[in-house]
């Protein structure tokens, strides 16, 4: 299903002449391999972001403390930031970040499974929540990659 998703993301990115990027943190770098595995994908992917520490998110891609203090790095918040900081990093046309608990454990407030994502294009920067639920960890992890890649597609023309 991914190199399906990553297959129609290259061909309507190349037929834009658009250029995608990803910064991720759960998924730690499944969907940029998942659009790289795809002959061809240098035509419209540079350049990927794995941000798996708060550090990283605020050295890489410009994610304030201050965000990550009050909200916590799996939130819409942080995603946005991820997103629009991986956006202007890459030089890219859009964005697509993923936070999330893959799992195991989770807590009351942000159980395993609820991955947050950030998506990020010229028109402005969208946000959504998805609660995989416990798939256990490879499970929310494939999940949130196909989702990610399901987002790319759905904003490119």
């Amino acid at each position: 299903m991914t190199e399906d998703l990553s297959k129609d993301i290259l061909a309507r990115a190349m037929a834009a002449g658009q250029r995608v990027t990803a910064a991720e943190s759960c998924t730690g770098g499944m969907v940029a391999a998942a659009i790289t595995d795809i002959a061809g994908s240098s035509n419209i992917f540079d350049r990927g972001f794995v941000t798996y520490s708060n550090a990283a998110k605020q050295d890489m891609l410009g994610v304030q403390a201050a965000t990550l203090e009050a909200h916590g790095a799996v939130s819409e918040e942080v995603a946005a930031e991820m997103a629009k900081g991986a956006r202007s990093a890459a030089g890219a046309d859009l964005a697509v970040a993923i936070s999330g608990i893959a799992g195991p454990g989770g807590s009351e407030h942000k159980p395993e499974g609820r991955v947050c994502f950030g998506l990020a294009s010229a028109g402005g920067v969208s946000t959504e929540t998805v609660e995989f639920g416990a798939l256990g960890r490879a499970g929310v992890r494939a999940a949130a990659t196909r989702h990610a890649l399901q987002l790319l597609l759905d904003a490119l023309p």
